[in-house]
């Protein structure tokens, strides 16, 4: 279970440390409406495109980055209304099949269709196409290797529900309190 831990760890302080992209994101979406506000009294253009895509840029990184650690948390969406009212191994079998049917194969195919895009990005150092803009390069970069600790984490998922099924595994099967 080092490898689980490992993989916790490594969701939660990247989760973390993208959560912080979120102050940031209000900071620069905050002073773009101030200097749009100002506009109108310095008769200058306050605004910039790189502005406006460092907002969404900001936004896309920090939802990227914290997916492993929601997923880790458990925090993301569950569509089984079932699930809160099973026991340790019925939840382990949910988390088992959707980890291994659904979770580890989407993020790997998502990595392996972002990676030539990423690459070409930077081998063009791809910018964007508005006058002003910012690079796109990195955060096109980012994706592949954010779906990668995606997949790391629905792994460590996996290896998890599976040890609760191991036999002498700690078992509840009373239903959660949650139901």
């Amino acid at each position: 279970m080092a490898f689980v831990q490992l993989i916790d760890r490594l969701s939660r302080r990247i989760g973390q440390a993208a959560a912080w992209l979120g102050l940031l994101m209000v900071l620069v979406a905050a002073a773009n409406a101030a200097l749009g506000v100002l506009e109108p009294y310095t008769e200058r253009r306050l605004t910039h495109v790189a502005i406006d895509e460092a907002e969404w840029y900001l936004f896309t990184v920090l939802f990227l980055f914290a997916a492993p650690w929601g997923l880790q948390a458990g925090a993301h969406v569950r569509v089984d209304v079932l699930y809160s009212r099973l026991g340790v191994r019925g939840r382990a079998w949910i988390d088992l099949a959707g980890g291994v049917l659904l979770a580890v194969p989407f993020t790997v195919y998502a990595v392996v269709v972002t990676v030539p895009v990423a690459s070409e990005a930077l081998r063009i150092h791809e910018v964007s196409n508005d006058a002003g803009g910012l690079p796109r390069y990195p955060l096109l970069m980012a994706v592949p290797l954010a779906f990668g600790l995606l997949a790391l984490q629905g792994l460590a998922n996996v290896v998890r529900a599976a040890a609760a099924l191991r036999p002498g595994a700690p078992a509840d099967d009373e239903p959660s309190e949650a139901a």
